[in-house]
């Protein structure tokens, strides 16, 4: 089973999710990850560099980005503000839509980069907008101006042909294809044990290589080393439990697998610029994406 992250994306019975996203959120560097459920983007501010399986894409303010399903992805935002719409395509599946059936089949792949110097997209980028506008309000009314947004946005991209059936690890060398499969299989070991330790032969055994040709494989497919992205996930779950919960300091530390305070608060400190202790009086109301 292919790893998804286990969070729900708004209910089962409305499975949008919306996320604004600034220095202050637990991701705002987003760690390389994979779910099942695709993803809109909106850059607000700044510039976003974000990777889509091997294919980096650097977006500035007004460009829309589209992430497909099971595309492993990640971004270092520099100064940036973005959105983000996390959603099931299936709950909006049309019968007897070869379209719907494409997209939600893995044969057909949304164009992944709007840039806002695109002014043939213009119309999208209003479109869009009213989607993340309308997940702002609550009740039916807002709910129908979503959905019909969604049936409006995949109209247009239909007619403008704003996709391709060989997009993603289609259009991949077969050996780039299998080092993604590769590192899925890698990062879904690392987000099983990163509240344990962690050894580099496990990692390397996860990917089904020798500990020395892994560390190049990951720098290359990650532009990290192997434990300063275990450090950085950790620091990431750490900055969910410092918002999220009551436990000590300490207690967030050990579960996250750190075993030493003071190598947890120099390592959060890298991270994020602050201590974990400022990082939960800086409390904001962004919820995890």
């Amino acid at each position: 089973m292919s790893y998804n992250e286990l969070k729900q994306h708004g209910t089962a019975s409305f499975p949008f999710g919306l996320y604004r996203i600034d220095h202050t959120h637990p991701k705002y560097e987003m760690q390389h990850h994979w779910h099942s459920e695709h993803e809109i983007i909106r850059v607000l501010s700044g510039v976003l560099h974000i990777t889509l399986n091997n294919r980096a894409i650097t977006a500035s303010a007004g460009d829309l980005l589209y992430v497909n399903g099971e595309v492993v992805h990640g971004a270092v935002p520099e100064d940036c503000i973005y959105e983000c719409i996390v959603y099931t395509p299936q709950f909006l599946s049309m019968p007897q839509s070869d379209f719907f059936d494409s997209l939600t089949g893995h044969t057909l792949f949304i164009t992944e980069h709007f840039p806002h110097t695109d002014t043939s997209s213009d119309a999208l980028r209003t479109i869009t907008d009213s989607i993340f506008l309308a997940l702002r309000e609550d009740g039916e009314e807002a709910r129908y101006a979503v959905v019909g947004g969604f049936y409006r946005m995949f109209g247009w991209l239909c007619g403008h042909h704003a996709y391709t059936e060989s997009l993603s690890m289609q259009t991949l060398p077969s050996r780039d294809e299998k080092n993604v499969q590769k590192l899925k299989h890698v990062l879904s070991f690392i987000r099983g044990a990163y509240d344990r330790p962690i050894a580099l032969d496990d990692m390397a055994a996860a990917a089904d290589m020798s500990p020395q040709y892994f560390c190049t494989f990951f720098k290359q497919m990650t532009d990290k080393t192997p434990f300063a992205y275990v450090n950085a996930y950790r620091i990431e779950r750490a900055c969910r439990k410092l918002l999220g919960t009551d436990l000590s300091v300490t207690d967030i530390a050990f579960s996250c697998g750190f075993n030493d305070l003071s190598y947890f608060i120099k390592t959060f400190k890298a991270e994020k610029g602050m201590t974990p202790r400022a990082f939960r009086r800086g409390e904001t109301e962004n919820s995890e994406n």
